[in-house]
């Protein structure tokens, strides 16, 4: 059986799953509601308060749509009653972050302004303290979608490794490089 798989997904107090007739799965909280097609091959089943996934057989891409649809669902879970979060730090002189409206607006040594358009299920916060990093907060119950656009605005600027310059995640250690002064003797 397959690790992850075979783990029954416990539901938290307040929060709903159903599956319909076309293998449809929906988890309702209270953040919100989120849907996912599940493989027809896969049941997915409600049993005293758990969540459990089963597979028909032992072929190789049941084993591989057991787990994953397991973990999705799981993600759901715990997105409809937690949330997820990711928070980045811009690093750099003159870098800044606003929001305007729906839209982050990002200066990042460019000669322009970057916008970027939020996805409305994405909430963003831009706090800038003096003498601080600019830090840009984004959170949503929708795991994939927050990484997707958090890993966007990262590729903005990607931390180069002489300075340390550019867009990175809080906490996320940037190995540094010497510069050509380290090569002469």
């Amino acid at each position: 059986m397959s690790r992850i798989g075979k783990l029954p997904i416990s539901l938290p107090s307040g929060v709903q799953v159903s599956v319909d007739n076309e293998n449809t799965v929906t988890v309702k909280g209270p953040k919100g509601t989120l849907t996912q097609q599940v493989d027809r091959d896969i049941t997915v089943a409600t049993e005293d308060g758990n969540v459990v996934v089963t597979r028909p057989t032992e072929q190789k891409r049941h084993k591989a749509m057991h787990g994953l649809y397991r973990a999705l669902i799981n993600n759901m879970v715990t997105g409809v009653s937690a949330g997820y979060e990711h928070k980045l730090e811009l690093v750099g002189v003159g870098y800044k972050a606003a929001l305007n409206g729906k839209a982050l607006e990002l200066s990042l040594g460019y000669s322009h302004n970057v916008y970027l358009a939020m996805p409305p299920e994405v909430s963003a916060t831009a706090v800038t303290e003096k003498g601080k990093n600019p830090i840009v907060t984004l959170t949503s119950i929708d795991k994939q979608l927050v990484g997707q656009v958090a890993a966007k605005i990262r590729s903005l600027r990607k931390v180069e490794p002489y300075k340390g310059k550019g867009v990175r995640f809080v906490g996320e250690i940037v190995r540094r490089k010497a510069g050509k002064t380290a090569a002469k003797k």
